[in-house]
């Protein structure tokens, strides 16, 4: 099915208004996950509706929730999301990050205990058209463990996303937004659903043998995802772990809070003013992109993009020709509405 990003937006926020958001939280929930499908990051889109409304029924995550600040200072903060939605948690966070960095040049946000997260890259976008830089790590301590540790076959870690983001004067920010892993979990479900075979080299089976088959992958015992770059990739998801976990005092990957997902993520925001000028930072980052995209290209017809681009050129297609939602999502969403009460015509 293929729909116009708006129609998409205003039913998921029905949905989540009807399922207990007051109306702005609704809406920002919408907004989050129907960019995610906007910029082509379809696992962290409307696909997530029926979980997170399933999460909220059971009280795994909570609606209308602000942050607790538990100490701050000048340019550090530690805060509890108080196991809201991420969406609003996460807005929360960068906005007292953004004002931090803005006053003193730098800031530090150590966020724990939010519902999950999302698409990564909102939180460096935001920071960017704020016009800071930002370095994020993330992590989840307890349902997320997806990921097996180089050399072994059992999930220990979880998807450990990574994100940056760099303001560009007059353009699109340069926003990096990967995991350590090598690929989302939201991606083998959306293949699960599609009935298509996950790319090769990215998960195994219990046993540790390499499958394409999303099925092995929510078996029991269920398989796992695998690092990216083998060892480096692995060294990156404990760093992850350490920042996001350790050090918010949200924890570690445990399977003692396997009950739940919760999200920890380490925020580090800069204000390229308080370090150069502004005139300097603009012209210097203007000057490296035009310098990196003159390398003779591979193929005659090939681009060469700087992180972020992709998803750019992606949200300009699929605002003019609209989203596809494939057939098992889309009745998912749909029982998920009637099971919070909306009706027929707001479906149609």
């Amino acid at each position: 099915m293929n729909l116009p990003h708006e129609r998409l937006r205003t039913l998921t926020s029905a949905i989540f208004q009807a399922a207990g958001c007051q109306a702005d939280e609704a809406e920002r929930i919408a907004v989050h996950l129907v960019e995610a499908n906007l910029v082509g990051h379809d696992s962290h889109g409307v696909l997530r509706v029926p979980s997170y409304v399933q999460w909220l029924r059971t009280g795994k995550v909570l609606a209308n929730r602000s942050i607790e600040v538990v100490f701050e200072n000048d340019v550090i903060a530690v805060v509890d999301g108080q196991f809201g939605f991420g969406q609003t948690i996460g807005e929360q966070a960068m906005k007292l990050g953004i004002d931090k960095c803005a006053r003193h040049g730098v800031a530090v946000i150590a966020l724990r205990n939010t519902g999950h997260l999302g698409r990564i890259g909102d939180w460096p976008l935001m920071a960017a058209e704020a016009g800071k830089l930002s370095l994020h790590f993330v992590n989840t301590s307890g349902a997320g463990i997806l990921v097996a540790p180089f050399g072994g076959s059992q999930r220990r870690l979880s998807a450990n996303p990574i994100a940056a983001g760099v303001p560009v004067t007059g353009g699109a920010p340069i926003l990096l937004d990967i995991s350590a892993c090598t690929i989302a979990e939201g991606k083998i479900r959306v293949a699960l659903n599609r009935g298509v075979s996950v790319p090769e080299n990215c998960i195994i089976d219990a046993e540790g043998r390499p499958t394409t088959d999303p099925k092995v992958f929510y078996a029991n015992p269920p398989g796992a995802i695998l690092s990216i770059a083998g060892h480096k990739g692995y060294g990156l998801a404990v760093l992850c772990e350490v920042l996001a976990g350790a050090l918010t005092g949200g924890g570690c990957s445990n399977p003692k809070h396997a009950d739940r997902v919760v999200n920890g993520m380490f925020s580090i925001l800069l204000d390229p003013s308080h370090f150069q000028t502004d005139e300097y930072f603009a012209a210097e980052i203007q000057r490296f992109i035009a310098w990196v995209k003159s390398s003779a290209k591979t193929t005659p017809d090939g681009a060469i993009l700087m992180p972020g681009e992709i998803e750019e050129r992606t949200k300009v297609q699929r605002l003019r020709d609209g989203i596809d939602v494939d057939a098992t999502t889309w009745s998912q969403i749909v029982e998920t509405a009637k099971m919070v009460g909306l009706k027929e015509e707001q479906l149609r």
